[in-house]
C-alpha cells in the first residue's frame, strides 16, 4: 500500500491521473500507516523474533512496546476522514491503475482497514496464548499484556465516539482524559423549574449519551446516521455539561439497582441516571468516585 499507492501519489508519471481535489490529501487517506509500518518492521518484528524459542514469554515483548501501540489510536481516529475521502474518489482512474499494477484482487479500502483489524486481533491471540500457558513462567506478563491491549482498544473505541460529538463550543482536549462513555436513561429534577415541568420530568426519561472526562461530564443526544461503514456510526449532539468540581454523587436510588444520582451545585440540579445493567452502574460510580476524590 505504501509503495503501490501512497508513493505513486508523488510519482510525476502518474500525476495526470490524479484529480486536483485529491492531490494534497495523502495524509488524510493513509493516516499514519507509514508510522505503523516502521514500528512493526524496525522494532516489533525484531523483538518478536527474539522469542521464537520461548513463545510463552512473549507477553514481555508487548509490555515493553505498549506505548508505541498508541499509534493505532491515531490511525483509527483518522479512519472516518479517510473513508469519506475514499468514497468520493474510489472510482478514480489513478486507484484503478495502481490496483492493476499491483495485481490486487481487492481495492485499496480493504487494505486501509488492516490496521484496525490488526489491533483487534492481538487481544484474541493473547487470549489464546494464555489458555495454553497456565502456571508457566510468563503467564503473568501475558495477562498484563492482554489487559493493556484491551485498555488501548477501549481508548480507541472511546475516542471514536468522542470525535463524533457535534455542537460543543470549547476544546474537548481541555476537559482532561476521556474515562468512560455510554448510553443511559436520564431524569432531571431542577429546583427552579415550574411544578408542572417537575412532574413531567419524573416520568419520561431522556436518552442521553454520557462522556465522563476528568474535569467534566458531557450529556449528548445520540443521532443514528444512515450511511455505510463509519458514516453509519452515530453522531452525538452536545446538550450540556457539568463541571466535576461541583458534582456530587448518590450511589443508590431506592427501588432500582441500576440507578444512581449525579447532583450539581448542592442539589440545585439532580440527574437520576439509569444504567443498562447493575455492572455498568458499578463501573461508572467507581470512576466518578475516583475523579471526585
Amino acid at each position: 500500500v505504501l509503495q503501490g499507492y501512497a508513493a505513486e501519489m508523488d510519482n510525476p508519471l502518474m500525476a495526470h491521473l490524479i484529480s486536483p481535489e485529491l492531490q494534497n490529501r495523502k495524509d488524510i487517506l493513509f493516516g499514519n500507516m507509514e508510522e505503523i509500518y516502521h514500528f512493526h518492521n524496525r522494532i516489533f518484528l525484531r523483538e518478536l523474533e527474539t522469542y521464537v524459542e520461548y513463545p510463552e514469554l512473549v507477553g514481555r515483548c508487548f509490555l515493553d512496546q505498549m506505548e508505541d501501540f498508541q499509534i493505532y489510536e491515531k490511525y483509527c481516529q483518522n479512519k472516518p476522514r479517510s473513508e469519506s475521502l475514499w468514497r468520493q474518489f474510489s472510482d478514480s482512474v489513478f486507484f484503478q491503475e495502481c490496483q492493476r499494477k499491483l495485481d490486487h484482487k481487492l481495492s485499496l479500502d480493504s487494505y486501509l482497514l488492516k490496521p484496525v483489524q490488526r489491533i483487534t486481533k492481538y487481544q484474541l491471540l493473547l487470549k489464546e496464548m494464555l489458555k495454553y500457558s497456565k502456571n508457566c513462567e510468563g503467564a503473568e506478563d501475558l495477562q498484563e499484556a492482554l489487559t493493556s491491549i484491551l485498555g488501548i482498544l477501549k481508548a480507541v473505541n472511546d475516542s471514536m465516539h468522542q470525535i463524533a460529538i457535534t455542537g460543543y463550543d470549547g476544546n474537548l482536549n481541555e476537559l482532561g482524559k476521556l474515562l468512560m462513555q455510554g448510553s443511559f436513561n436520564v431524569w432531571t429534577d431542577h429546583k427552579k423549574g415550574h411544578t408542572k415541568v417537575k412532574d413531567l420530568a419524573r416520568f419520561k426519561p431522556m436518552q442521553r449519551h454520557l462522556f465522563l472526562h476528568e474535569k467534566a461530564v458531557l450529556f449528548c443526544k445520540k443521532r443514528e446516521e444512515n450511511g455505510e461503514g463509519y458514516e453509519k456510526a452515530p453522531s452525538y449532539s452536545y446538550k450540556h455539561s457539568l463541571n466535576m468540581a461541583a458534582v456530587g454523587i448518590t450511589e443508590n436510588v431506592k427501588g432500582d439497582a441500576k440507578k444512581f444520582e449525579i447532583w450539581y451545585n448542592a442539589r440545585e440540579e439532580v440527574y437520576i441516571i439509569q444504567a443498562p445493567t447493575p455492572e455498568v452502574k458499578a463501573t461508572w460510580v467507581n470512576e466518578i468516585r475516583k475523579v471526585l476524590t
